[in-house]
């Protein structure tokens, strides 16, 4: 289990396979040693605004969420909007990483606030690149902003 506290990131994603592949390609390239799953939009939101099962550990700011658009209970494109809605957590950088190439989903997420919109590549191997320079940038080159949280 993660120390909650240094998550570098919340991969916010419902589909086993695809799961299983970012995780596998962050610890082959050791790229976050720190990694907290949410398998639907509620569980993404209570474990960053510490509800639910989260309850009582307070805010929490992982250096980069990768948001599915296409997820149960709370889709992606609300998780996104109660992200960017919360002073407490609008600078934290998120990358939607998903299988929509719907106009209105591109439109909507960048209205809301999202850092980058990406369709998830088909090709298992286009996808493991895609998944391993989304962490180099977001995780080694990208200088985020120092978030004292609550």
């Amino acid at each position: 289990m993660p120390d909650y506290a240094e998550t570098e990131i919340l991969l916010v994603e419902d589909n086993p396979t695809d799961l299983e592949l970012a995780l596998r390609v962050f610890k082959k390239h050791q790229l976050a040693y720190r990694i907290a799953v949410a398998r639907d939009g509620e569980e993404a939101l209570d474990f960053l605004f510490g509800t639910g099962a989260h309850a009582g550990r307070g805010i929490q700011i992982p250096k980069v969420i990768l948001l599915d658009l296409k997820l149960p209970k709370i889709g992606g494109l609300e998780v996104l909007r109660r992200i960017k809605g919360d002073p407490r957590t609008r600078t934290i950088p998120i990358v939607v990483l998903t299988s929509s190439r719907e106009e209105k989903d591109l439109m909507e997420s960048y209205h809301l606030g999202v850092n980058s919109y990406i369709v998830k590549p088909v090709d298992f191997d286009q996808f493991s690149n895609c998944l391993k320079e989304i962490g180099m940038y977001w995780l080694l080159s990208n200088v985020p902003p120092k978030i004292n949280a609550p």
